[in-house]
Parts: C-alpha cells; structure tokens; sequence
C-alpha cells in the first residue's frame, strides 16, 4: 500500500477514523451554527468572543486533568464519554434554539463544555494512536488526522452547517450534527480496550496527591527538554496573536467586507481546511524530513502571511486563497510535530506531554478570544489581521536562532533510513514501557538534564 494509507491495514484503525470523522464533522458544523446564531441574535464580535473564550477556557481548564487521566484510564473508554457529552450538548443547542429560547450565554456555556471535553479528547487520542499501530505508520496516521481534520472540520463541517442554515436555521444544523455523534459513539463502542503503556504502582497516596505528582513530572520533562520547551514557548505567542482573529474576526471580515453569509463564511473555512489536507497528505507520503523542526516553525510562522490581506480585501477570493495557503502550511507542520511527539516521548508520559502540549500552547487563547473583538472592533478589522500576519514569522525566526534547534534535529534523526536498527520507538517502546533510545531521559525520581 501507499505509505500514507498503510494504518488503514489496521481494523481498529479504520473505526477509530470513522469515529474520528465524525467527530470532526459535527465539530466544525458548530463553528457556523454557532457563529451565525449568535450574529442572528444580534450580536458583535465582543458577543462572539464570549462565546469562543467559553470553548477556549474550557479546553484550557481541563487539558492537564485530561492528559493524567489519558495515562491512567483506557483511552478508549474517554472517548466514548467524550463523544457522548459532545451529544448531549449539541442536542441542547438544537433543542433551546428551535424553541426561541437560546441566548449567548447559552452558547457559552455550551461552547465550555464542548472546550471541558475537548480538553480529555486530545490527550487520550494522542496516548492511544501508539498502541494501535507500529511506529513507522505513525507519520502516516497523523498524515490522515491532518487530513481529516480540515476536510471535516474546516470543509465539510461548516459547509453542512451552512446549507442546514439555508434550508432552515440555526436550530437545524445542532440537531444534525447532535445525530452525527452516534455514529462516532457506535464505532468506539465496537472497538477493543487496548492495555495502558504504564506500569502502574499499587500507591497509598490519595488520588489528587497521585495527580499533583504525575502532572509534576510532566512539567519537569517539559523544561528539561529544550526541543519541546522552545517549541510550545513559540506556540503560545503564536496563539495569542493569530487564533482570536481567525476564531472571532473572520465571519465579520466575510460580512462586512464582500457582503458576504453564512454559505461565505463556509467557503473561507473550506479553503483553509482544503489546503490543511492536501499539506497533510503531502508531508505524510513521504518520510520526515531531516529538517524537520526547523521546517516546522518555518511553516507555522510564514503560513500567518495571508493573514494580512484578509483585513484590506474586498474579495472574497482573496480570502479563500489567503486560508488556502494557511491551512496547507499550518496543517503540514501540525503533522510532524504530532510525529515528533510520538516517536520522542516515552510512551507513559504521552498522554501528560500530549496535554501540556495543549495547555502551554494554548494557555493565551482565551486572551486571543477575548482582545480580538475589542480590537476589531476598536483598531478596525485591518490592523487586527496585519498584526496577525506579520508577527508570526519574526517569532518563528527569533525561535530559530535563540534555541539552537537546528543542533537538536541533526542529534535525533526520525527517518526511518536515518535511524539505527537497534533503536526503541513508538509501539516497539511501549512493550517494554521504555523510552526511545534516541531521547535518553532519567526517571522523574532522579530527574538530570538532557
């Protein structure tokens, strides 16, 4: 088979997909059906804003419990309460909305739960993937998450969510997408509870004491590891400045600007999510390159360019061309480092790193959510989208040249051609509860540096 479709040889593979599609698609459905309620409602970009810092602070709050918890309780038995929360909430949207009832406080209550559940989501799918396939189809599965999550998510999603808008309203669209998550929920049910990759102690110690210690040796693994330290320091000033205007000022740029709806407003997501998949088809055919975390700033950094002229244009394929290229560079490099986390960090620590991950470089995105509004609204749609193209790319250069990264990826190869065959990664790691002989770490309990 292609390298980028050999996981799918898997048949847990193939359910955790369909699983995971459907997820995705009721995902990005919500982004219009909830945009667009709320502009329906009356409201402005300080209105959105509240509703999307409620999705950000809910992710934010609950991605380090995620990740200890992702280390400690079967991956798979998470997802099925996940998707089956995500249910539960859209069901409510759909249900408050078609009666009239629905207010912006709604949606941002909503809008926290779905950001509580992402937040358990994200670590258990990162810990699990491992222990599904061999490490040399790792780069090949995130290739194919990369794909879908901007197909479904930024593409499909919103496009579905934008004809139900059309044919009804609002209400329609959380209704549909609500049912959709059965189909994520059947297909985790059909799956097999695969062992952790830890070995866990018998321990006296009361549980939260248990979790204050894992996350503990988490944090300590992060400063300790300068590839991923530089890393997430760069992601959340990078999220500070560029997710509140993509999230918030977006769908008024689309508005106020072309004279644009709904269906618009789609399209620009479209494109974002259709340039994500071909750049995440693209980097997973292919084995990393030796470059690889070097490329990846570069890719995040430079992708924010077209950012810049979604404020001055008048066109809306301007816009979509802008995303297009976004969404290829970002999307891209996000294969990679989903990659670079699952072949370099010891398996029991993955789904805590997983979750720092989320935490760190998310930690300001409720910030983003809740200045760029005001800013929008004060500075002008311009300025809010130059800052959020220009900025990046100096980050990403400033990242570069203080961390010394370019040493770090030349001493830990991740090609397969490159790598010594004696080297423990991925699942092979995870059947001896080891770490990758390519990252030599010391236990948390005589923690050195590396």
């Amino acid at each position: 088979m292609p390298r980028a479709l050999r996981p799918f040889s898997s048949a847990q593979y193939r359910r955790l997909v369909v699983a995971l599609s459907a997820s995705l698609l009721s995902a990005g459905a919500w982004i219009v059906a909830a945009a667009w309620q709320v502009i329906e409602l009356g409201g402005t970009p300080i209105d959105l804003s509240i509703v999307a810092v409620g999705a950000s602070l809910g992710l934010v709050l609950a991605v380090l419990v995620g990740g200890v918890v992702a280390d400690r309780v079967p991956q798979r038995r998470i997802l099925l309460v996940i998707e089956t929360a995500r249910a539960v909430v859209f069901a409510v949207a759909g249900l408050l909305a078609a009666a009239g009832l629905i207010e912006v406080w709604h949606l941002a209550v909503l809008s926290f739960v779905l950001g509580v559940a992402d937040g358990f989501f994200y670590p258990a799918y990162s810990a699990w993937l491992p222990a599904l396939l061999p490490a040399e189809q790792l780069l090949a599965a995130n290739g194919v998450e990369g794909v879908l999550r901007p197909v479904a998510q930024n593409a499909a999603g919103p496009a579905l969510a934008s004809l139900l808008i059309a044919v009804q309203a609002p209400w329609l669209a959380f209704l549909v997408v609500g049912a959709l998550q059965v189909v994520a929920i059947v297909a985790l049910a059909v799956m097999r509870t695969t062992p952790l990759r830890r070995d866990l102690e018998e321990s006296e110690a009361h549980p939260l004491r248990q979790m204050a210690v894992d996350l503990r040796d988490g944090f300590a693994y992060l400063l300790r590891t300068r590839w991923l330290f530089a890393t997430l320091a760069f992601s959340i000033l990078l999220v500070l400045v560029v997710i509140g205007p993509i999230e918030v000022l977006i769908p008024f740029a689309v508005r106020d600007q072309t004279g644009g709806g709904a269906g618009e407003f789609a399209l620009v997501l479209a494109s974002f999510g259709i340039g994500g998949a071909i750049g995440s088809l693209l980097v997973s055919s292919f084995r990393l390159p030796r470059r690889y975390l070097t490329l990846m700033i570069l890719a995040w950094g430079f992708g924010c360019l077209p950012l810049a002229v979604i404020g001055v244009t008048p066109w809306l394929w301007v816009m979509v061309v802008a995303t297009f290229v976004c969404g290829f560079l970002f999307d891209a490099a996000q294969v990679v480092w989903g990659t670079l986390l699952q072949r370099r960090v010891p398996p029991a620590m993955l789904g805590r790193v997983s979750s720092l991950d989320f935490f760190v470089s998310l930690a300001l995105m409720p910030l983003s959510m809740a200045i760029a509004g005001p800013v929008g609204e004060w500075l002008g749609l311009a300025p809010a989208f130059l800052i959020a193209g220009v900025v990046p790319p100096i980050l990403a250069i400033v990242t570069l040249a203080t961390a010394r990264l370019g040493q770090d990826e030349l001493a830990h190869p991740l090609d397969d051609g490159q790598m010594d065959a004696m080297q423990t990664t991925g699942a092979e790691a995870a059947a001896g509860f080891a770490p990758p002989v390519d990252e030599r770490h010391a236990p948390p309990d005589s923690e050195q540096s590396t």
